[in-house]
């Protein structure tokens, strides 16, 4: 058992999501940096969709009843391990740890960035909901984000780690630059619209979340007032409330909605590490 001493600001539940339910209202769901948890996945010998935890910002604590092997990646933070007889050893991210029974891991605040993954051993066991144990946040489906006192099933490990020191992991951007192509609705905008959206920087808005990333910037004008009957969305739809600010989904992202989609984001990756006031600009596809 993992034993959560302490949550944190939202601590999740994530694998590699739960893809092919949209017909049914399903999002994919899934850790937002679905190649920064197969790595820790990597470090500590689990198969790339074993279940860990996402944890935002704040950092966790956490005890293990039994020994196990741990990896986070993702944004830095600092990480310490309290071991039974009562010493204090530091970790790292990227870095593979060795724990004890009975000792607990803290992760600080992230440094930079937002969210820090951490795979264990085995991996977390919950109850699979459609064939992930993926929290998502807009439905409800899969187990509740962490709170203090929750207790976390692991599976056996079946395999040992590998023989790596450290893994390099992905730096956290200052800014973003990210590709978006013409989306299904972008006649009803005013022509101007796509070059507005690519010519002009925008910052991630403080209401972000797993659902979607709000920006704040350049208002795309409409050409058709009114709104549409509910369509299918897909990851990194940018969809365009009457305010004209557009808003880029992410995993959690509901799979219809009304408002038009100017564009679609080729990968929405980076939007994970993206703290409020972040930079982000688009560019049209390579040619």
């Amino acid at each position: 058992m993992i034993e959560v001493l302490r949550a944190g600001a939202l601590t999740t539940v994530q694998d590699q999501g739960r893809p092919g339910w949209a017909h049914l209202g399903v999002p994919r769901s899934g850790a937002l940096d679905p190649a920064a948890l197969r790595l820790a996945n990597r470090l500590v010998g689990n198969h790339e969709h074993a279940a860990g935890l996402e944890i935002t910002m704040t950092g966790c604590a956490l005890r293990f009843t039994r020994a196990v092997a741990l990896a986070l990646t993702g944004a830095p933070a600092d990480v310490a391990v309290e071991w039974p007889a009562g010493d204090t050893r530091p970790g790292d991210v990227g870095l593979p740890l060795a724990l004890p029974a009975g000792a607990v891991l803290r992760v600080g605040p992230a440094r930079a960035g937002v969210r820090t993954w951490l795979a264990v051993s085995g991996g977390i066991t919950v109850e699979p909901v459609l064939g992930s144990r993926s929290t998502d946040t807009l439905s409800g489906l899969g187990p509740p984000p962490l709170r203090d006192g929750d207790r976390l099933p692991l599976g056996t490990a079946d395999r040992p780690p590998p023989p790596v020191d450290l893994a390099v992991t992905r730096p956290v951007p200052d800014e973003l630059r990210l590709t978006v192509r013409p989306g299904p609705r972008q006649d009803w905008f005013n022509p101007q619209a796509l070059d507005l959206l690519c010519g002009t920087a925008y910052t991630v808005s403080p209401d972000s979340n797993r659902i979607g990333a709000r920006l704040a910037g350049a208002a795309l004008p409409r050409a058709v007032a009114g709104e549409l009957p509910s369509e299918g969305l897909v990851l990194g739809a940018v969809q365009v409330p009457p305010d004209g600010q557009p808003l880029v989904f992410l995993a959690d992202h509901p799979t219809t909605g009304g408002y038009p989609v100017v564009g679609v984001v080729d990968d929405v990756t980076a939007f994970a590490q993206a703290r409020p006031g972040t930079t982000v600009t688009f560019h049209g596809p390579q040619r």
